[in-house]
């Protein structure tokens, strides 16, 4: 599968959602239109079971709406799947029948096991975590699985979620403290019914709004330096003093939170309390967000059945950071050399005791260099600032936010002075060694970067020999190599403070003797 354009409806207990999709073997996946509507659909469940006419009203009104949009985006291919509050419908077959006549909208029930998986399938292809444990909280079901080394183990569905949580506790707009003790109980008394979670110490990665939303708040009370919530982490430390902060808010008062969706205020607490039972049950440590679910799942499984390479869990970023390099003007055959390169200058570092040979230093360093410099794509006298702030600003699958940031220090590398603004606010998150070694790492790949500044591929061996002072560096090129000698030795300084020695350099052209010092 080359190409393809696709939507999915997720009709959930809480939210109905419509995200268009546009896959390319090439680019990736990458969404054209997102759009939500908060049906509460669980409030429509009757004491006998069936979802009441006004449901089903809502529920048909949306899909019109959302059939409209895709007749004006053209895409005839739709997948509309549901979830728990058609699922615990008694009248769930009536319902899909008079949505395919009313509609011409298939729906898809899934099982509690399906969306369990599909969950999984979502954490697996975008997250770096090996293995954890993760918690989908939707409006009338929860799923929490268990997977190792990217494989899952096991897997449950709660016939419970924030709506329905807050149906069955809370009598007012927000919860109470004894409400709040009767929700915990409960809810512990759910978790621990799964023996295969209890105290195994994985991390916990969160799906849906209600995550997305925790972690919002708690950047915005930070005043968080970078965008997006895709790969944060929280500690249970973080949860509890959240669950204060909120727990003091009157309903107006979270309606207006920044961070928070209104239509969310009345949910959150109890979502929150979820989140922090399963992290003791667990014995977490680390709570970790995700952007993707139930929707990312059902697309990637989607473009998996006919393309069995489309995504690798087990190399989440690699395959990222080749299509972000593409995104941004830069070839295959680009990313590849200058891969090579890197780790030429810096195994013949090392092998010259000038840096301790580290595979996870070798491992960020390849990393950085399939995206440094990207921002010359958009200006190149101003390619270190959209470098970083690219990188910086946008969700990147593999990678938490501290990754993150260093791919963007690293990748944006243009002097001492640029990479002190840009790290600035990041000081606290590194150590004084990581800063140094980060910086030493920039002028390493400025380095090589100068080396391919003609695109024309024309360096295909460095060597670095010591001599009583200084380090010969012998550059060996099969073409006329005036634009990279120029930009070498313009920006050899920068190599020279890395390496803590001067350095000439000596670029050898095959079959003949020229001498650059």
């Amino acid at each position: 599968m080359n190409e393809l354009k696709t939507a999915i409806i997720d009709i959930g207990s809480n939210t109905i959602r419509l995200v268009m999709y546009q896959y390319d073997k090439e680019e990736g996946l990458r969404e054209i239109g997102n759009i939500k509507t908060v049906a509460r659909l669980r409030t429509y469940l009757q004491p006998s079971g069936e979802m009441s006419e006004e449901g089903i009203q809502v529920l048909t009104e949306t899909l019109l709406t959302f059939k409209a949009m895709l007749d004006d985006f053209e895409v005839t291919d739709v997948k509309a799947a549901a979830t728990a509050a058609i699922r615990q419908a008694t009248n769930r077959a009536e319902i899909i029948t008079l949505m395919k006549e009313r509609t011409g909208i298939q729906i898809e029930l899934l099982t509690e096991e399906e969306e369990a998986y599909y969950g999984f399938v979502a954490v697996a292809h975008s997250s770096g975590t090996k293995s954890a444990v993760t918690i989908d909280i939707g409006g009338g079901s929860t799923e929490i699985t268990l997977f190792k080394n990217k494989e899952l183990q096991e897997s449950h569905s709660f016939p419970f979620g924030t709506v329905s949580l807050k149906q069955r506790f809370v009598k007012g707009d927000i919860i109470n403290g004894s409400e709040k003790k009767e929700l915990i109980a409960f809810i512990k008394e759910q978790f621990k019914s799964l023996p295969w979670i209890q105290d195994i110490g994985l991390p916990i990665i969160a799906i849906g709004g209600s995550a997305r939303n925790v972690a919002q708040i708690h950047q915005q009370k930070l005043a968080y330096p970078i965008a997006s919530v895709h790969g944060y982490e929280m500690t249970k430390e973080n949860l509890e003093e959240l669950s204060v902060f909120l727990g003091n808010l009157s309903f107006n008062e979270l309606k207006q939170l920044d961070g928070l969706s209104a239509d969310r205020a009345d949910i959150i607490v109890p979502a929150l309390e979820v989140f922090s039972v399963l992290m003791e049950v667990v014995g977490s440590e680390s709570f970790q967000i995700t952007k993707n679910g139930l929707r990312e799942g059902l697309i990637i499984q989607r473009i998996l059945q006919t393309d069995e390479s489309a995504f690798d869990k087990y190399n989440v970023f690699e395959g990222n950071a080749r299509r972000l390099a593409r995104q941004y003007g830069r070839t295959e055959d680009e990313v590849d050399y200058l891969m090579n390169l890197t780790d030429q200058l810096y195994r013949e570092c090392c092998h010259l005791v000038y840096s301790q040979y580290n595979q996870k230093d070798l491992e960020l360093l390849t990393r950085a260099s399939k995206v440094f410099n990207i921002g010359e794509y958009i200006e190149l006298s101003s390619a270190s600032q959209h470098t970083f702030y690219l990188i910086a600003n946008q969700s990147i699958d593999g990678l938490n936010h501290k990754e993150r940031v260093k791919l963007a220090l690293l990748a944006s590398y243009k002097n001492k002075d640029y990479y002190q603004r840009f790290a600035a606010p990041f000081t606290e998150w590194m150590s004084r060694e990581e800063y140094r070694k980060i910086r030493d790492f920039g002028a390493l790949l400025k380095f090589v970067y100068a080396l391919n500044v003609s695109k024309r591929k024309i360096v295909h061996a460095i060597e670095i020999q010591t001599e009583e002072d200084y380090v010969q560096l012998s550059i060996y090129v099969k073409n006329n190599a005036a634009a990279e000698k120029y930009q070498a030795n313009r920006h050899k300084k920068h190599l020279e403070r890395a390496l803590k020695i001067p350095i000439k350099i000596n670029f050898i052209e095959e079959g003949l003797n020229n001498n650059d010092n």
